[in-house]
C-alpha cells in the first residue's frame, strides 16, 4: 500500500465532532427531566402540593407543544422525518443490533426515534388530562368545570394510570441508554449536553449530513412563548356554568 493510501486510511479513521442536538433539543431534554421528577414528587406530597403540581403540568404541556412544533421545524436532527422510521427499518436496526452489527445512525436510531414520540405523546395526555383532574377535597383543574364530575373523576384515574405508564417507558429509556454505554461502548448522555457526536469521515460520507443543527435559538424562543401563551389561555379558562 502506497504511503498516501496509508495517509487516506489514517485520515478517514479519524473521529471528529459533528453537532447533532441543537442548544433548543438539550434544554428541552434536561427541562423536562427536572420537570417529571418534580411532578413526582409535588405529586407524592399530597393535597397541599397540588398547586405546584399543576404549575410543574402547565410548564411540561409548554414544553411538549414547543417540541412538538420543533419537530417539524427545527434543525436536521431535531426533525421527525429525521428519525422516524417504518417498520422494515425498524425490523432492519433491531436485527443488526441483536446481531451486534446495527447500522450508524446519527440522530435518534429508528427504535429511540419512536421512544420518544410515544413519550411526547404521553406526556402531551398526562398534561392535558390534568387539566379535567380533582384530587376529591379541593384542588381541580382549571378545565374541570367544562365536564361532569363522573367525566372528571375517569379522566383523573386516566391521569394516574398514565402516569405510572411513563414511569415505566422512562425506566426502558434509562435501561436503553444505559445498555448502549456498557454493550457497546456508545455514550448517548454526553451529547445530550454537548450537543455533538464524534464520526469519522467515512460515516460522515455516508450519510451526507449536512451539519444543520445550528437552528436559529430565536425561532425556538418564538414557539415557546407561543405555547406558553396558549396553556396559560387554557389555565384561566372559567367552567361554562359560572
Amino acid at each position: 500500500m502506497s504511503e498516501s493510501s496509508e495517509q487516506d486510511l489514517a485520515t478517514k479513521s479519524q473521529k471528529q465532532p459533528l453537532l447533532v442536538w441543537d442548544l433548543a433539543v438539550r434544554l428541552f431534554h434536561w427541562l423536562l427531566v427536572l420537570l417529571i421528577v418534580a411532578a413526582w414528587v409535588t405529586a407524592e406530597q399530597g393535597p397541599a402540593w397540588m398547586d405546584r403540581h399543576m404549575q410543574v403540568g402547565y410548564a411540561v404541556m409548554t414544553l411538549i407543544l414547543f417540541r412538538l412544533v420543533w419537530g417539524f421545524c427545527g434543525s436536521e436532527y431535531a426533525r421527525f422525518s429525521s428519525f422516524l422510521a417504518g417498520p422494515r427499518r425498524m425490523l432492519g436496526y433491531l436485527k443488526g443490533l441483536l446481531g451486534g452489527q446495527s447500522e450508524l445512525v446519527i440522530g435518534h436510531n429508528p427504535l429511540g426515534g419512536w421512544s420518544v414520540v410515544a413519550m411526547l405523546l404521553m406526556l402531551l395526555f398526562q398534561a392535558s388530562t390534568g387539566l379535567f383532574a380533582n384530587d376529591d377535597i379541593y384542588n381541580e383543574g382549571p378545565l374541570t368545570g367544562w365536564v361532569s364530575n363522573a367525566t372528571s373523576g375517569w379522566l383523573t384515574g386516566l391521569h394516574k394510570l398514565n402516569f405510572n405508564l411513563l414511569l415505566a417507558i422512562i425506566s426502558l429509556h434509562i435501561v436503553a441508554v444505559l445498555s448502549y454505554w456498557v454493550f457497546k461502548r456508545d455514550n448517548l448522555i454526553k451529547p445530550m449536553f454537548t450537543g455533538r457526536k464524534w464520526f469519522t469521515s467515512a460515516e460522515l460520507s455516508q450519510h451526507q449530513t449536512q451539519n444543520k443543527a445550528g437552528r436559529s435559538l430565536w425561532w425556538a424562543l418564538l414557539i415557546v412563548l407561543i405555547s406558553a401563551g396558549l396553556v396559560f389561555w387554557l389555565s384561566i379558562q372559567a367552567p361554562p356554568f359560572g
